[in-house]
Order: structure tokens, then sequence, then C-alpha cells
């Protein structure tokens, strides 16, 4: 369960954040990462408390539907969906950057999106055949990225480097890498999906959500500081953190750092593909996608055509454009799932009798918060939203118009 998470939550950010924030604020960003942590604690409280509500499965798609009905369920599966398929194809094409560093030919933009497109088709396939296959092989993919991390953060401790001196930015600074700095922490919430398949979700997810949150900040803000205390490079470089393993260790601490950041979005990918084309499936048998989603592999029991999909989508993602752009949008996605999240938790407490101020007070914080992250998107990122918001209700219509009385019955 905390594989899921883990994978979830640390992908391609990790590797390319670093120099993205650093580039914006300097040498406050190992701050603005815990602040961020901060930020979205009320978020993560939020879906502690739903997951302890329930013990069935669907996460966002479940609270929702049951605050608000099943269109506000769907969305909030979907922008789930969107977003991770999003995600996969930003985390990609940081991992084809980082080997461009062994491969130069690689730094073509045209073979880099080449590259991309490949590698995603090729993880898509993969998960096709098992989930069993998929599930095992986080464990291992997750210790093979965190090591490269470690032995860099202890390059730079046990170095001969100084501590950097920490500045305060302006606010301006701050409101130019927030989105992306939320991108750290989205991916959290997976964890939640398959609630109904766990031993005692109730007791467990809440310690989980709240405790993995904590020691991925954490991380996040170590890497950064160990990356500006190495010595940081001025520009937003995606491959940045494999230029400070060179500079400390070498040739092979570059080397390492690459085969880490591929170790990390191999994993984020694999959790990504278990986990949340599953979830579209799970929207078809409710009648919320077309039953073509619910096509279960005759060999493999795996949900194809939902991984196919999905697969496909990220794909697309990929030649349209690069990872800043991406993970703008993904997180943009994310922040739909997010905002319909918050605002189910006081409706369903209330409609139980059981409404609580404080966690009325912290859901509109987390509401609040959602929508002034998704203010600061570029136009570029809304556009790809857009897209996926409308192609996503087009797909629930036709989902309806097929009569089914399960879509008919939440609807109504």
């Amino acid at each position: 369960m905390s594989l899921l998470q883990i994978n979830g939550m640390i992908g391609s950010g990790i590797f390319a954040l670093p120099a993205v924030l650093s580039a914006g604020v300097g040498s406050f960003a190992p701050v603005l990462m815990l602040l961020g942590g901060v930020l979205f604690l009320p978020l993560a409280l939020v879906f502690a408390w739903l997951a302890a509500r329930f013990d069935m499965s669907g996460g966002p798609v479940l609270y929702g539907k049951t605050a608000f009905g099943s269109f506000a369920g769907f969305q909030a599966g979907w922008g789930r969906y969107a977003s991770g398929a999003v995600a996969m194809a930003a985390n990609t094409h940081v991992m084809v950057a980082y080997f461009a560093a062994l491969f130069p030919p690689l730094q073509d933009p045209t073979l880099a999106t080449v590259t991309a497109v490949v590698v995603i088709a090729a993880l898509t396939i993969i998960n096709l055949f098992s989930m069993r296959g998929s599930v095992n092989a986080l464990g291992g993919l997750t210790a093979l990225k965190l090591v490269p991390l470690a032995i860099l953060i202890g390059a730079a401790l046990f170095g001969n480097y100084g501590s950097p001196e920490i500045v305060l930015p302006e606010f301006s600074q701050v409101e130019t890498v927030i989105l992306l700095l939320f991108y750290a922490f989205i991916g959290f919430e997976g964890v939640t999906v398959p609630a109904g398949e766990l031993r005692d979700p109730k007791r467990d997810l809440p310690r989980v959500l709240i405790t993995v949150l904590a020691g991925v900040t954490l991380l996040y803000a170590v890497i950064i500081w160990a990356y500006l205390a190495i010595g940081a490079s001025p520009a937003a470089d995606e491959s940045a953190l494999a230029a400070s393993a060179q500079a400390a260790l070498g040739d092979i601490g570059a080397v390492m750092i690459v085969l880490g950041a591929g170790f990390s979005i191999l994993a984020n990918s694999f959790s990504g593909v278990v986990v949340v084309p599953r979830m579209a499936y799970g929207m078809a048998q409710q009648g919320m996608l077309p039953s073509w989603f619910e096509r279960i592999h005759p060999r493999y029991l795996t949900p194809a055509n939902a991984i196919l999909f999905y697969g496909a989508a990220s794909c697309l993602c990929a030649m349209w454009g690069g990872f800043l752009v991406l993970a703008a949008a993904s997180t943009l996605s994310r922040l739909l799932t997010y905002v319909i999240t918050a605002a189910a938790l006081p409706v369903i407490e209330r409609r139980e009798g059981a409404s609580s101020i404080v966690r009325t007070i912290v859901a509109i914080l987390a509401l609040a918060s959602s929508i002034w992250i998704s203010s600061h998107a570029s136009a570029e990122a809304w556009s790809m939203f857009g897209v996926l918001l409308v192609v996503g209700t087009l797909l629930y219509f036709v989902a309806r118009r097929r009569g089914d009385p399960v879509a008919e019955t939440a609807a109504g």
C-alpha cells in the first residue's frame, strides 16, 4: 500500500524540480518545499478523513459521487485519470532528458519525443500482461531509485561544501513556481482507489497518507538542499541533478543519477498504470464511461482497453509538449479531483449528522488552496486541461446514452 503512494508521489519531480525551483526562488527552494508540504496538508487530511469513512474502492470517484452524484464523481475520477496520463508523459520526457547526458543524440527534440512515445507504449504493453508482475516490480524499482538519491545527499553532507545561505524571495517569484511545486505532491491519493481490497482501510489509510506525505516532503527538501550545496546551475535544467552528482562524485555519480532517474520514472509509471486504468474500469462498471472500458483481457485478466486508452492518451500528451507544460497541465487536472473531494467532505458529514467545525475549516482551506494554485496555470496548460475535460465529459454522456440503469440511477 505504501509502495503505491510513494511511487505515485516520487517520479520525475524529484529529479526535475530542484533546478526549476532553485531557478525561481534561489536558496529558498528547500524551505519552499517544506512550506508546500504544509500547504498540501489540508488536502491530505481531507483524503484521510474520507478514507476513514469508507471501506469500498473508488477513492475520489466514491467521495464525489456520494456527495454530489454521478457526474461529480465521474469528473473527480476523470481528473485523476487524465492527470495520470499527462504525468506519465511529463515524467518520460524527464527520463529521456537524463539519458541524453549519456546518449547525446537524445538531445534532439524530435528524437527525444519519439523515444518518450516508444517508452510509454512499451510500459503500456507490459502492464497488459499482469498486475502481479507490475506490483512485484515496484519494490525493486523503489529501492533502486532511492539509493542514488541517498548517496547524493551523503555527498553533500560529508563533502567539503558549505550550507547555502537562505535568501527570502519576493512573493512574485514564489508565484512563478507554485503550480510546479504542487506537482511534487500529486499522486498521494492513489492509495485510496483500491481501498476495498485492503484488510482494514479505515484504520490503515489515514496513517499511510499522512506519514508518507511527511516523509516525501522531507526527502524533496533535503534533495534540493543537496543540489544547492553542491552547486546548482542557474538554468531550470531538467537533468541538472546529474550535473550536481558529477561535480560531487565524478562521472560515476552522473551515471548513478541518470540510472536513478530512469528507475524512479519507471516505478512511478508502473504505479500509475496499475492504479489509474482500474479507476476507469470501475467508472465504466458504474455507467460513467462507455462499456468499452470494461473489457477484460481473456487471457491475462487485466482491464485491457482502459490500459490501452491510458497509454494512447499519454503518448499524445508526450507529443504535445515538454516537462514544464505537461507538469502544469497534470497538476491542473488533478486539482479538479482535489476540489471535488475537498467540497465533498463537509457535505457527506452534514448528511450523516457528524459535522465538525475543525474538519469543515480544513476542507475549506484545502478547497481554497486548490483554487489558488490553479489560478497560476499558463494558457497552454489550461488549453490542455480544457481538451481533457471536454473529452471526458463527452465519454460520460456517451455512457449515459447507452441506457445503463446504474448510470441513470446514480444521476437521478
